[in-house]
């Protein structure tokens, strides 16, 4: 199945009904348009060079820039970038009146993240079930918790928030 197809089941699961779910679509593609002109702007003006993908993931809009010397766009754990997606976040609520959940990513650095948190997840899981003990993790972000609390739930146990940000985090249950 392409991807073009399971991102339109998605959308009509997540929408109800196969009209909605057409809406929907539209909805998530212009908000990725509207995102990639805001990234585009930016780049210019901060004369980087940087490719901008757009899809579909699930049920939000994904934008990537891909390209050399785009660290300062990360920043120190990913700081910048947290910030550079709100305010394109923003960019996409003034254009559509409506609340946009897309997700930024800046040469990889979320993929590469997620990949690093899983594997954080995964020796958490294990250390709850040998110690019979809760884990607790270090402070993440909100983006970081949902990847951490979506593998200690493949694995079968719970998890939960606790805290305050910037110092909320993970505490897995055994």
């Amino acid at each position: 199945m392409s991807d073009g197809m399971q991102n339109t089941e998605a959308a009509e699961q997540s929408a109800g009904t196969n009209h909605s779910a057409a809406d929907r679509l539209k909805a998530l593609e212009a908000e990725s348009d509207i995102a990639a002109d805001y990234l585009e702007e930016l780049l210019d003006i901060a004369d980087l060079d940087g490719d901008i993908d757009m899809d579909i993931d699930g049920d939000r809009a994904a934008v990537s820039i891909v390209g050399a010397e785009l660290n300062n766009l990360v920043g120190e754990n990913g700081k910048v970038l947290e910030a550079l997606q709100e305010l394109t976040r923003l960019a996409v609520y003034r254009e559509t009146g409506e609340r946009s959940r897309l997700m930024l990513d800046v040469s990889n650095y979320r993929a590469n993240r997620k990949a690093e948190l899983e594997e954080v997840g995964r020796k958490a899981v294990e250390e709850a079930k040998a110690s019979g003990t809760p884990v607790r993790l270090d402070p993440m972000t909100p983006f970081e918790r949902k990847v951490v609390h979506d593998v200690v739930a493949a694995a079968g146990l719970t998890s939960e928030s606790e805290g305050e940000e910037p110092r909320r985090r993970v505490v897995v249950q055994p």
